[in-house]
């Protein structure tokens, strides 16, 4: 009897261990195959009576472009959230999680490739190598931009694996940068505005995403290895909070200011239902209301529950939400552009 039962408590002790990991790892598939499912399958609603046409392969450009966004926002948010850390009197930095930015960089280099491949196959899927024009890519503004995301990633996942990470800084800024010219090709009415309105929506964007989440799985590992960590990560939290709030109210502006050079305003409300890019434009704005709301009911209970880390719950869905709205916002950067009515 005495060498069954302490077996049998301590299945009983482990077991409850286990399950809520295992959940949360099911969870964590689930949301990732959701996540990949909006840019796959989302083409086809979004284009449904619109009468307009999108390029072959839309949904794998899209899926593509979102991990390529996912994959800017983890390591960018890593460095966000440690400088924050930085900041909190007593923080237990010593037990910081694990850097998810290697995998991000990897991940970001494969989703560059491949649309680098997409490029150099003149905005078409490959389906054989001998369809690439990669010498080609060095010939064109589209092609070199391709090029300098897939090196930015490379050097970006050796500056992760060094003595230095914090040097990712750099590639990952130029990724940013990037997308910012890529969006806003030579013809178009005032580029530089927009590359510039660009370059700090993707930037606020990684460092709200990215930074939230890096910013619980500290609150997490804080919490493991002392009761007495509660505090600080309280106060990190609210650090974070008051940062976060400045970042949003740079995301709104710069995403209606570069909504309203697409759209004129007199068109707005009829492309928001009559063109994918506007019924895209509105699922992400459905989306970002709702992460604004779990954002300040995380805030209010930071301020007046007794237990302040209570407000991690609606913080934890408003990571789920952010993540659908990369998702979409992969979906929304391979959609046609919409139509400028006069």
């Amino acid at each position: 009897m005495t060498l069954i039962r302490p077996t049998a408590e301590a299945a009983g002790a482990s077991g409850p261990a286990r399950r809520p990991a295992a959940g949360r790892a099911v969870a964590l598939l689930v949301l990732l195959a959701v996540a990949a499912l909006i840019p796959l399958l989302g083409p086809r609603s979004a284009l449904d009576g619109t009468g307009e046409a999108a390029a072959p392969g839309v949904g794998g450009i899209a899926l593509l472009r979102a991990a390529l966004f996912a994959a800017l926002c983890v390591p960018v948010g890593e460095l966000f959230a440690a400088r924050l850390a930085r900041r909190v009197p007593g923080a237990p930095l010593e037990h910081a999680p694990r850097s998810w930015a290697p995998y991000a960089a990897a991940v970001g280099f494969v989703a560059a490739l491949g649309l680098a491949s997409v490029v150099a196959t003149g905005n078409l899927l490959p389906h054989h190598l001998s369809d690439m024009d990669v010498g080609g890519l060095y010939q064109s503004r589209d092609g070199k931009l391709a090029l300098l995301e897939v090196n930015a990633f490379l050097a970006a996942g050796l500056c992760a694996l060094s003595r230095r990470p914090a040097a990712q800084v750099w590639p990952l800024a130029a990724v940013a940068l990037a997308e910012a010219l890529r969006a806003h090709p030579a013809p178009e009415h005032g580029p530089l505005v927009g590359s510039g309105l660009t370059l700090v929506h993707v930037t606020c964007a990684a460092l709200w995403t990215g930074g939230l989440l890096h910013v619980l799985r500290m609150l997490r590992a804080w919490r493991a290895s002392s009761e007495a960590a509660d505090a600080a990560g309280a106060a990190l939290l609210g650090l974070y909070a008051r940062v976060a709030a400045v970042l949003f109210a740079a995301l709104t502006a710069t995403g209606v200011w570069s909504a309203l050079r697409r759209m004129p305003p007199g068109t707005v409300l009829d492309q928001l239902t009559a063109t994918s890019y506007g019924r895209t434009l509105l699922a992400k704005l459905v989306l970002v209301t709702a992460v604004a709301v779990l954002a300040l009911l995380a805030r209010l209970r930071l301020r007046r529950a007794a237990d302040r880390l209570g407000a991690c719950v609606p913080a934890r869905a408003e990571v789920v939400a952010l993540g659908l709205v990369v998702a979409v916002s992969g979906l929304l950067t391979a959609l046609p552009l919409p139509i400028r009515w006069s």
